[in-house]
């Protein structure tokens, strides 16, 4: 399953190892894709939810300054 968050902005390279780290340390996450903006998150819903993947996701953008778009 892929969730993708629009942040309208985009991530320096230290930004983005930090988002690779801090999402796809978590159980279930096989990928995580940051690019022009946008991060895509692949997860195995069977290992985590798809709330536990956003909520950790919307966390880690914030914690390094971004805004998530709606």
């Amino acid at each position: 399953m892929k969730l993708t968050f629009n942040v309208g902005t985009i991530f320096c390279y230290e930004c983005v190892s930090a988002l690779r780290k801090f999402i796809g340390s978590e159980k279930g996450v096989e990928s995580v894709e940051v690019e022009e903006g946008l991060v895509a998150i692949d997860f195995d819903p069977s290992v985590i939810s798809e709330a536990t993947v956003a909520q950790i996701t919307r966390d880690s953008i914030e914690k390094l300054g971004y805004k998530i778009l709606e």
